[in-house]
């Protein structure tokens, strides 16, 4: 049975995406002005920080739920990512003062629609070797 690769193999993405984001992230909000360019920085950072939050937990839940065939190391990739832009999502509109919890609750649901279609999409098309 063909599986996902170890959960150690992901280490460095999740140290260097945490690293890049999380440092960039304090830097920027310590030394910064919140102008145009900064702020779109913050949004980038919030993405690549929260990516690698998410990292471990897609990792973990795609360990413990096994589909078939096995996820591979762009779909935990590309979950991750989905959260990482959920998060960065919330903080722009959290930033427009519009953001409640029935509209973050759409955008869950949307976000996790996206997901489960994609991953339907990639299963129809997976063959047998």
């Amino acid at each position: 049975m063909n599986r996902s690769p170890a959960p150690i193999a992901y280490l460095p993405l999740i140290i260097v995406f945490l690293l890049f984001g999380g440092g960039g992230l304090i830097i920027l909000l310590t030394s910064y002005e919140p102008n145009l360019g900064p702020r779109w920085l913050f949004f980038f950072l919030i993405v690549i920080t929260f990516t690698g939050l998410a990292l471990p937990v897609s990792i973990f839940l795609n360990q413990r739920f096994p589909t078939h065939p096995p996820a591979s190391p762009n779909t935990v990739v590309r979950e991750a990512l989905i959260a990482g832009i959920f998060v960065s999502t919330l903080a722009w509109l959290t930033n427009g003062r519009v953001l409640n919890f029935s509209l973050a609750l759409i955008f869950f649901v949307g976000f996790t629609a996206i997901e489960i279609s994609w991953r339907v999409w990639e299963q129809s098309k997976w063959r047998k070797p």
